[in-house]
C-alpha cells in the first residue's frame, strides 16, 4: 500500500528552488581564479555556510557574510562585505527548478505541502510565490530559532503541524541538511531528490527520484 502522509514537507532552497550560490560566487570571483581554483572556492563557500548554521541562530545575512569572509581568507582573496550583501540579496530572486511547478500542482490538491527552510521570514515569500503551487505552511529558521540540520528546526515544524514523525513524508536533495537529521528524528518516510548535490547514502533509508515530476507517483497520485 502506498503511504499517504498527512503532510509532505520539503527543503526549499536547492530542492525546490534553484539555489544558485555557485553562480553568484562565479559572477564575483571567476576573473580572479582559474577554473580549478573557482571550483575549490565554491566548495569552500558551501562548506562554510553549513558550518555557520550549526551554532546559535543568527540572521542569514550573517551566515553568508561570515561564510564568504572565511572562504576568501582560505583562498587568499580580499573580502568585500558588499559582495556578501549582493549574494544575500539575490536569494529571494531565485525561482524553482523547471520540474517543480507541475509536480507540486499534482499533489497540492490532495496533500498539504509544507516548506521547512533555512531562510528569513522576509525573504522566503518571494521564493514561495514562484513555485506555481500552493504551499500550505512555511516554517523558517528565523521562526524556529535554529537552522537545519539542527533537530530544533524539525521539532518546531512538527510542533506547529501538530503531528509526529510518522505522519509526514520529507523531501530533500540534501543528506547533510535534511535527510540525516530526518533519520535521527524518526522520520521513516523520506524522498531524496538526486540533483547531484551529494552522493547517495542508502543507510538513511529513502526513495530516490530524479526530480519533483516523479514525486506524485511516490504517494500514489
Amino acid at each position: 500500500m502506498t503511504f499517504r502522509p498527512k503532510f509532505i514537507t520539503f527543503d526549499c532552497h536547492g530542492t525546490m528552488i534553484l539555489f544558485d550560490m555557485a553562480g553568484a560566487a562565479r559572477d564575483h570571483y571567476s576573473a580572479m581564479l582559474t577554473p580549478a581554483q573557482m571550483d575549490t572556492f565554491i566548495a569552500d563557500f558551501s562548506a562554510y555556510r553549513l558550518d555557520e548554521v550549526l551554532g546559535a541562530w543568527k540572521p542569514y545575512a550573517e551566515i553568508v557574510h561570515n561564510a564568504l569572509e572565511r572562504t576568501c581568507k582560505r583562498n587568499g582573496i580580499a573580502f568585500d562585505p558588499a559582495v556578501a550583501e549582493d549574494i544575500y540579496n539575490r536569494v529571494p530572486t531565485w525561482g524553482p527548478h523547471a520540474d517543480v511547478p507541475a509536480g507540486l500542482a499534482k499533489i497540492a490538491p490532495e496533500i498539504p505541502l509544507v516548506a521547512l527552510t533555512n531562510s528569513m521570514n522576509a525573504q522566503i515569500p518571494h521564493n514561495i510565490a514562484k513555485l506555481g503551487a500552493p504551499i500550505a505552511h512555511v516554517f523558517t529558521a528565523e521562526s524556529a530559532g535554529a537552522y537545519k540540520p539542527q533537530m530544533k528546526a524539525f521539532e518546531y515544524m512538527l510542533d506547529q503541524l501538530g503531528c509526529g514523525p510518522e505522519d509526514i513524508l520529507h523531501v530533500s536533495s540534501s543528506f547533510r541538511y535534511d535527510l540525516m537529521t530526518a533519520h535521527d528524528m524518526g522520520i521513516k518516510n523520506k524522498v531524496w531528490v538526486n540533483r547531484g548535490h551529494e552522493p547517495a547514502n542508502s543507510y538513511y533509508g529513502y526513495t530516490e527520484i530524479k526530480d519533483i515530476s516523479e514525486l506524485p507517483a511516490v504517494v500514489g497520485l
